[in-house]
């Protein structure tokens, strides 16, 4: 079992790891963040790759908008940064190409569209084989023999897959007892449980589902998994609305009557109706920010709700430097 962090100091800089796992609820933005820290990361000299899991590569629309597709291989989207799909047959032919010594007829066999609707009836192989391609992004070396990457982020499936796709390489050393395939899976998992290395990012929002399902998570991965969380990120949090001194604004509007002229602004009800919105949703952010917390018992990064939407890589650099700042971590 993992102790849990208390103290924001505990936490040392997301960018010392060499490995980031970042999963979250759908919906609460783990992909623009995966995309933040690749951008942060690579402003600071570090060599990035981001491996995505899903059907399609998200992050080339945040970095590169309207480029080219990356595909398997995947390319730099961005000075510094390289991004990829997993494609789990590719990387299983891959995979057993290294291991057989010929990849053509190994190719053949994986195409083939009987051995894919044999394949995709098997569980867990899909996790395994995903993970054992991160492992292998993280062994690859430069000319100079030094690594290839400085850091690997993986935008890895949503909360309830994401235990199970983490869960694989512990499921498999259990059950092989010998062999290539236990050798190799607990490389993987060696990998996945080094603390040192490797780092398991939860993304939530401040609401009350994304909240609960955190929590969960963070209790989940301490009892049963062997990597390493130590902070929570809280996207979209709405900041306050009011200037200093003005905390009851949506009050006092709502105190002037609806002749009051304030032309060329809408009428005093709607602008009261306005900043009592504006209020609730902060006053609501933050309670269930603190509630995440103090069920986890971890800091946590607050990155602010960005009211024009995620456009393109002017967006996700205001949210990079929040992301990697110690400072801007919060404890329970």
């Amino acid at each position: 079992m993992v102790p849990p962090t208390a103290a924001a100091d505990a936490a040392p800089p997301l960018l010392e790891r060499r490995l980031v796992i970042v999963t979250g609820k759908g919906g609460t933005g783990k992909t623009t963040i995966a995309a933040a820290l690749a951008l942060a990361g690579a402003r600071r000299g570090l060599r990035v790759v981001v491996a995505e899991v899903a059907r399609e590569a998200q992050v080339p629309r945040l970095l590169e908008p309207g480029g080219p597709a990356v595909g398997y291989q995947g390319r730099e989207v961005m000075p510094g940064v390289h991004v990829l799909r997993i494609d789990p047959f590719e990387a299983l032919a891959e995979y057993l190409g290294l291991q057989l010594g010929v990849r053509a007829p190994v190719d053949l066999v994986v195409r083939n569209r009987g051995f894919r609707q044999l394949m995709s009836a098997s569980p867990g192989w899909r996790e395994l084989i995903t993970l054992g391609k991160v492992w292998h992004l993280e062994q690859m070396r430069a000319e100079g023999g030094g690594p290839l990457y400085d850091l690997i982020v993986v935008d890895a499936p949503a909360t309830g897959h994401g235990m199970t796709f983490l869960d694989v390489p512990r499921v498999v050393v259990s059950a092989v007892r010998a062999g290539p395939l236990r050798h190799h899976t607990e490389r993987v998992e060696a990998l996945i449980g080094d603390r040192e290395r490797t780092l398991l990012l939860p993304v939530a929002l401040a609401e009350e589902l994304p909240a609960r399902e955190t929590a969960q998570l963070v209790a989940r991965v301490r009892s049963e998994l062997s990597i390493h969380v130590d902070r929570i990120v809280v996207n979209a949090m709405h900041e306050r609305p009011f200037p200093a001194g003005l905390d009851d604004l949506d009050e006092r509007l709502a105190r002037l009557s609806a002749e009051t002229p304030l032309a060329p602004l809408p009428p005093a009800p709607t602008l009261a109706a306005c900043a009592r919105y504006l209020r609730a949703r902060h006053e609501l952010n933050r309670l269930y920010a603190q509630r995440i917390a103090e069920e986890t018992q971890l800091p946590i990064l607050r990155l602010p709700y960005l009211r024009g939407g995620i456009r393109g890589p002017e967006q996700i650099a205001s949210l990079a430097e929040p992301l990697v700042t110690t400072a801007g971590a919060e404890a329970a």
